[in-house]
């Protein structure tokens, strides 16, 4: 009897996750009418395309470049309406990044610091793994070296995210760059 509970539970947890935690819809997209150009891009809006894809090269060559490159490159879905964005569930967000699955971008994040914040998140995943990042890294350096290393235009932020940005800063003056993978292990 349990063992026959278990598989049906094992065999509902994708339909649960699909209805009851949205952005988990990074992992199939077409399913609810968002088209894939490629196996980088989606988008709910093909006349956007031009922009997406420049938003999306710019972004990884900036992350590379200054933090590291991406082992695998993201699927970066950009929603061009608030009706894409409400399939992910994503409220208030601008965007979200959902494990080394893939990111989100809300209408309002078609900017070149959001996603640069968001390609981040996506090598914190793949650096340090889902469980660290979801458990044990504090905020102060999963935020605070999103917003630092983006270089996040805004002078200042609603806090907590300042204070987040200004103890990453100082963390990372003190590691330095050659050892901030390192060092962010520890935490």
């Amino acid at each position: 009897m349990i063992k026959w509970l278990l598989i049906i539970i094992l065999f509902l947890m994708p339909f649960v996750a699909w209805v009851f935690f949205k952005p988990i819809r990074v992992l199939a997209p077409e399913l609810i009418g968002v088209s894939c150009i490629s196996s980088r891009i989606c988008i709910d809006d093909k006349t956007q395309i031009e922009i997406a894809d420049g938003l999306y090269e710019s972004a990884l060559h900036f992350v590379g470049s200054s933090v590291a490159s991406p082992e695998v490159e993201p699927r970066v879905i950009f929603c061009a309406t608030s009706e894409c964005a409400e399939l992910f569930d994503l409220g208030k967000r601008s965007a979200i990044t959902v494990g080394v699955y893939g990111i989100i971008v809300s209408p309002r994040a078609w900017k070149p610091h959001y996603l640069r914040h968001e390609m981040i998140h996506y090598v914190q995943f793949e650096k340090l793994g889902l469980l660290k990042m979801w458990f044990t890294s504090p905020k102060w350096f999963t935020e605070g070296m999103a917003y630092y290393l983006s270089e996040d235009p805004r002078p200042e932020l609603a806090e907590p995210h300042e204070s987040y940005r200004s103890q990453f800063a100082s963390w990372y003056q003190h590691v330095g760059r050659d050892n901030l993978w390192v060092e962010a292990e520890k935490l």
